[in-house]
């Protein structure tokens, strides 16, 4: 029997106060810290751009100490930014990749800087740098794009990364290959992102960022227009305002003053009324979103994949499954592990499972039967 090849990567995950690396043997991680950055060292870089040598160094300190040779990885994997919409899959971080990251192509975010430290690492070391699956990836058909609105095209700003990897896993666990299915898959954490997934593409999904599907811990979801542009010309808030309203102050924080699902379960534990109705009323717009995408499956849903950080509320998870089920077979997958999805996403260009991608995809569009 051949003995299967071993590949070890070094996996690279930026937020915004906090770096988390993993070191992996092939799926296995043997090595995986949350690296904490004190505000004095972050607030000292005027923009997110100017910390990537800052937080590069601590990533090979951190290593050093912890005795990990890194001559002997094979490939580095950051999580992606905010790019040009492209495709899923794994990039190769390319010249105009590292152009569009230090330039904030899209926006300013932590998530940025993991292409652009992946590459300055892995470059060193003769290696390949990947990301895979950022936010921005879109795949969704010339129909979900129409807002109703002809300045205003819808956008496919989700949680790409997890609800890719966790529909591959489940695509494993019914033993059939990702391409071949029809899923719903549901990110929920501080936002939340239902996808139609119709043969290993996002064809629609809520823009979980800016304003779209259900509220959640965050996020305000999508609301009544009129009564947002009354609020807007009121004279009361600053455009900054309402933009925390809907991104940041909004929904469970909004309403009960949280973002935390297990304060807000204690609350009604202890006999809150408005806290279980809020509750409710989330765990409900869940429900209507994935009813929503099982619309554009035709209603032939292979299962629906509930996932994120949210999902290990069982109570939350049974309010929306009692409405859903009838659709399809409901799977929970809790967590992110977005360290694993990463070192998945390399491991399967290392193995010859799949092909690298050259940045930017040159179509995005698809089509449906």
């Amino acid at each position: 029997m051949v003995p299967t090849k071993e590949y070890r990567l070094l996996v690279i995950n930026p937020g915004s106060t906090s770096t988390k690396i993993g070191i992996f043997d092939n799926e296995r991680a043997v090595f995986e810290k949350t690296i904490r950055h004190d505000s004095d060292s972050i607030n000292k870089f005027e923009n997110i751009i100017d910390q990537y040598e800052f937080r590069k160094n601590t990533i090979l300190e951190t290593l050093d100490h912890e005795g990990i040779n890194i001559s002997k990885l094979s490939a580095v994997v950051g999580r992606g930014g905010l790019l040009r919409p492209i495709e899923g899959g794994t990039y190769h971080v390319n010249d105009l990749m590292l152009a569009d990251l230090r330039k904030g192509y899209a926006g300013e975010h932590a998530s940025n800087l993991g292409g652009i430290i992946s590459y300055e690492i892995a470059s060193g070391l003769n290696i390949p740098s990947f990301i895979i699956d950022p936010v921005v990836v879109d795949e969704m058909q010339p129909l979900a794009r129409v807002s109703g609105i002809p300045e205003i095209k819808r956008k496919s700003i989700f949680h790409a990364l997890n609800q890719k990897a966790v529909a591959r896993r489940v695509s494993s666990l019914l033993g059939k290959p990702y391409s071949s299915l029809r899923l719903i898959v549901t990110h929920m954490g501080g936002g939340i992102t239902v996808g139609a997934h119709f043969y290993g593409k996002v064809i629609d999904v809520n823009n979980g960022l800016h304003g779209e599907g259900p509220f959640s811990p965050e996020r305000a979801g999508t609301v009544p227009v009129g009564d947002l542009v009354e609020l807007c010309f009121s004279g009361e808030y600053y455009a900054d305002e309402i933009m925390k309203k809907l991104v940041g102050q909004g929904g469970l924080v909004g309403y009960l003053g949280t973002n935390d699902a297990v304060r807000v379960e204690a609350m009604i534990a202890n006999g809150n009324e408005e806290a279980a109705l809020i509750y409710d009323a989330m765990a409900y717009q869940v429900a209507k979103e994935i009813g929503a995408s099982s619309t554009v499956l035709g209603g032939q849903v292979d299962a629906i994949i509930i996932t994120g950080g949210l999902a290990y509320g069982k109570e939350f998870v049974k309010k929306i499954t009692e409405r859903v089920e009838w659709i399809a077979d409901v799977i929970v997958q809790p967590g992110e592990n977005e360290l694993q999805a990463l070192a998945e996403g390399g491991l399967r260009v290392l193995k010859g499972e799949e092909e690298a991608k050259e940045y930017p995809a040159s179509d995005v569009s698809v089509r449906t039967n």
